[in-house]
């Protein structure tokens, strides 16, 4: 039989610690109670109190640390519900908790479920700056994901069609509260995204408790906007109300009809800035114009004072006197020419056996020789005789 293990009142106290603190269950646990004897250390900051239902009371203790981030004043009799560590004070021998954050019931639990998926989006970039889409200035088209029957679209409706009445409104009809809302409202983006539906895309609803806002607080709905190549405006609640989506989003109007007018221009504002800017552009014309008028003077009397013409003239018209002196000069040249050349004519033409012939006289030859003289002929001789009409062949006797 084997001899029992005695304890000391410290050893059972450090074994029942080591066993709790090994319960991985029991490192953080939410619980919800009513807060009875709540008395805070003034010196040390730390929060005293018990928890208690209708049937059970256990201790806690809030360290500084946790009591500086709470956000209301914990008091006798208020429900609460709490993130905690299962401990054992081993110098009382009691078990306690250990709180780590504390909210009223209610809220209390959401509130504590939004802040932890705010933490968990936050550190893996989903509401980082650098990813946020910038807002088309003049959209073709404008997505509207909201309920068909609020008074939020309406207001949306009312206020693009008065600022900016050409734009086409698609309306995605979605719950925006209650069992389905969250899978509507992801369904209705993801529509949007695969067929790239419209230049920006309003999602909101009007105000209402934290409960009712809560299908704006999914994490699948922050995924699918976050992944949406159209920018997205959020608008959900009112001012004061802030969800999942709207830290998502590309930007966030603080109501609906906020958001209708951040996603269309002001018509009336887009054609006084037409008007400036046209008579900016006459403006900047006429100006451009007159310093280009003056250029083109300046320009002209630096021409002017610098210009070759008038040397250009002065030769010209030497060019055209010498032209002329040289037109007479051929021109007399041509007619002594002209004079000689009927002087020597005349003097050919006196020459010219033909024109002998014609006065009465023949042209002896033999053969080809010409003949002179009669010396040059002998008995038997055959010589051509040439007349101004003819010739004829004659013998020597």
């Amino acid at each position: 039989m084997m001899t029992p293990k005695v304890y000391t009142v410290t050893q059972l106290n450090a074994r029942v610690g080591a066993l709790i603190a090994s319960d991985p269950e029991l490192q953080i646990v939410f619980i919800e109670g009513e807060l009875s004897n709540v008395h805070m250390n003034l010196k040390s900051g730390h929060l005293y109190f018990s928890l208690k239902d209708k049937d059970s009371v256990i201790r806690a203790v809030m360290f500084s640390w946790a009591v500086r981030n709470l956000r209301f004043k914990p008091e006798d009799g208020m429900k609460v519900i709490m993130r905690a560590q299962v401990t054992v004070y081993e110098a009382g021998g009691q078990y306690q908790l250990r709180v780590e954050d504390m909210q009223p019931d209610g809220v209390g639990v959401l509130a504590m479920q939004l802040e932890q998926l705010k933490k968990k989006l936050g550190a893996q970039g989903l509401f980082d700056p650098e990813h946020k889409k910038p807002i088309p200035a003049i959209p073709e088209t404008v997505g509207v994901i909201t309920s068909p029957t609020g008074a939020a679209l309406r207001d949306i409706m009312d206020i693009i069609g008065r600022r900016f009445p050409s734009v086409e409104i698609i309306l995605a009809p979605v719950l925006v509260q209650g069992d389905g809302a969250p899978e509507q409202l992801i369904r209705a983006v993801k529509m949007f995204s695969e067929h790239h539906a419209a230049d920006v895309l309003i999602i909101g609803r009007g105000g209402g408790s934290m409960e009712d806002l809560w299908a704006f607080n999914d994490e699948g709905l922050a995924r699918a906007i976050y992944d949406c190549p159209i920018p997205v405006i959020s608008a959900v609640g009112h001012e004061t109300d802030t969800t999942i989506c709207d830290f998502v989003s590309d930007l966030r109007a603080p109501t609906p009809s906020a958001a209708a007018e951040l996603a269309v221009p002001n018509r009336v504002d887009l054609y006084a800035n037409l008007i400036s800017m046209y008579r900016r552009g006459i403006n900047a014309f006429n100006t451009k114009n007159d310093s280009l008028n003056q250029q083109v003077d300046q320009i002209s009397r630096l021409i002017s004072a610098h210009s070759p013409m008038p040397v250009v003239e002065n030769h010209l018209q030497l060019l055209n006197q010498f032209s002329f002196r040289a037109k007479k000069a051929t021109e007399g040249a041509l007619q002594r020419s002209s004079a000689l050349a009927q002087e020597l004519f005349s003097k050919v033409e006196a020459l010219n056996p033909v024109a002998v012939l014609n006065r009465g006289f023949a042209y002896v030859k033999r053969e080809e020789i010409q003949i002179c003289s009669s010396e040059m002929l002998k008995k038997g001789d055959v010589i051509d005789i040439i007349f101004k009409d003819g010739s004829v062949k004659a013998k020597i006797q």
